[in-house]
């Protein structure tokens, strides 16, 4: 009999002591998820403010082209109107330098346009980066605690082992 309780009790200390080993690694994994998520939100905040600063940088400077290309378009016109011609020519002129400097506004609008849905498409990236790490993340907390056996299981076990243990200690 002595030697059943002796294997019931080292079947119950090693299940508890895995069980509690179990619990221990999930909570580590989860402390580790958590800073590792801080790492990965500070990441993405980031990038998302260096993104929104190019973007504030393409609009400013998109906007100094066009004041510059209006500039040179009414100094153009300037030229023209004090060149002494007359006439249709001078009326053709002035518009052919109107249509080039409102061409070149408006490039610089689509190149604008373009850099602003290229902000877009980079912020979804970079959300999705984020998104993906953190599901990852989350998948390595379930795993783990996955992993811990209940204490039904554990109890379970140590009456197995008792049986099986006291089914040996059985005369024949």
């Amino acid at each position: 009999m002595c030697v059943l309780a002796a294997s019931i009790a080292v079947s119950l200390a090693s299940g508890l002591a895995m069980r509690s080993a179990a619990i221990e690694n999930a909570n580590d994994t989860y402390d580790s998820a958590v800073k590792s998520n801080q790492s990965a939100e500070q990441s993405f905040a980031n990038q998302q403010e260096a993104t929104a600063a190019q973007l504030k940088e393409t609009r400013a400077s998109s906007a100094q082209e066009k004041l510059a290309k209006t500039i040179q378009g009414l100094q153009a016109r300037g030229r023209i109107r004090a060149s002494e011609q007359a006439g249709l020519t001078v009326q053709m002129l002035l518009q052919n330098e109107e249509r080039q400097t409102a061409n070149a506004r408006e490039a610089i609008n689509q190149s604008l346009e373009s850099a602003r849905r290229q902000y877009t498409r980079n912020i979804s990236g970079l959300e999705a980066q984020r998104d993906n790490r953190r599901n990852q993340l989350q998948s390595n907390i379930n795993q783990a605690y996955n992993q811990i056996p209940s204490l039904g299981s554990v109890l379970l076990n140590v009456a197995s082992t008792g049986l099986s243990t006291y089914g040996q200690l059985l005369p024949g």
